[in-house]
């Protein structure tokens, strides 16, 4: 396909953009229908039917991204009439594209556009994924950082720190913490925190921010009874995790924090070097 076509196919289709009021990007199937080259709706509307089935195979709502619309049209003498459309999301388009005849130009180009454009909404979520359990997992070190501070300050020692951590994991997991290691199958010398998902990341801290609170408040000066109150707290945590439909000690390991943190900033650096300028707007 020769540049200039391509350039008036991508002209095309982002001219027909439109976006709700909040901020949602998407296509008429009336503009679609034009874009891709069918001059019936009905044939056009057998190929929209193909894609909703995708859509509910694939686990997305049908209405989530095909919303049935009203649309008033000229027939002449000044005079409207309302036929009916269908809002499209970027995903909708793809799936569209996606059933369409591949030999026609305009659906060959609509499916690798619509196809790189949702990728890159996928690359987006899985950064901000990514990026909200890297920070998940500095808070907790921080928070833990604090507990071993406020152990020591109170009792004049936290040579036990680790203990009070790993009895806090056993309540939490119902599992110690070398159990759950080998059931992740985390490499020695690890922190089981690096390869756990963000909710346990979560709840781990909250468990933990709690027993900071209650030993400052009640002023525990001894290391039972601080350790006596984590495991309260992480018993409390399971309790509400668990009546949530979240057994902890059957999540899945994610993928290793430290690789997560040098991904991220591999993508910013390459990012740096080759920052956006107005001429590409």
């Amino acid at each position: 396909m020769k540049t200039a076509i391509i350039q008036t196919l991508t002209n095309n289709f982002e001219s027909y953009a439109k976006k709700t009021e909040s901020g949602v990007e998407f296509w008429l199937a009336r503009d679609l229908q034009s874009l891709l080259g069918y001059t019936k709706w009905d044939n056009f509307l057998n190929v929209v039917s193909k894609a909703k089935t995708a859509c509910e195979v694939s686990g997305h709502e049908i209405y989530d991204h095909f919303a049935d619309v009203g649309k008033m049209v000229s027939i002449g003498s000044g005079a409207e009439t309302e036929i009916s459309d269908i809002m499209l999301t970027r995903y909708a388009c793809y799936l569209i594209a996606q059933n369409g005849d591949p030999r026609k130009e305009e659906i060959a180009f609509a499916q690798t556009y619509f196809a790189l454009q949702t990728r890159k909404l996928e690359v987006i979520e899985r950064r901000l994924l990514e990026s909200e359990r890297l920070s998940a997992r500095k808070k907790l070190a921080e928070t833990e950082k604090e507990l071993s501070g406020v152990i020591f300050e109170q009792t004049g020692s936290d040579k036990n720190f680790g203990i009070i951590r790993s009895k806090g994991d056993k309540a939490l997991f119902g599992y110690t913490t070398e159990q759950m290691k080998n059931k992740w199958q985390v490499p020695k010398g690890r922190a089981l925190a690096d390869f756990a998902p963000t909710i346990i990341l979560k709840a781990k801290d909250f468990a933990t921010e709690i027993t900071i609170f209650n030993a400052k408040a009640n002023q525990m000066k001894t290391e039972q009874k601080i350790s006596n109150e984590h495991i309260t707290n992480n018993k409390s945590v399971r309790k509400t995790l668990i009546e949530r439909g979240i057994r902890p000690e059957s999540l899945p390991a994610e993928e290793d924090i430290q690789k997560v943190d040098r991904k991220l900033k591999s993508e910013d650096k390459k990012g740096l070097k080759n920052p956006p300028s107005l001429d590409n707007k």
